[in-house]
């Protein structure tokens, strides 16, 4: 079985259940989880992660802020 070593986003604040976890999977895809929510894993391929990230940046993702 794969093993996950996950990396917190360099945003994250540091308190628990604040924190944003990424990990390299098999086949190139990227895991994404919350920290409070471990078990609970989305996987997508580098290119979409890659584009939502810019759309971000860009401030062009508005559906996506709360």
């Amino acid at each position: 079985m794969y093993q996950l070593t996950w990396q917190k986003s360099s945003f994250s604040t540091g308190g628990e259940g604040e924190c944003v976890e990424l990990a390299d999977g098999p086949a190139g895809h990227v895991h994404l989880r919350e920290s409070d929510r471990p078990t609970e894993i989305t996987t997508v391929a580098p290119g979409a992660l890659y584009g939502l990230l810019r759309a971000l940046k860009a401030d062009r993702a508005p559906a996506l802020r709360g």
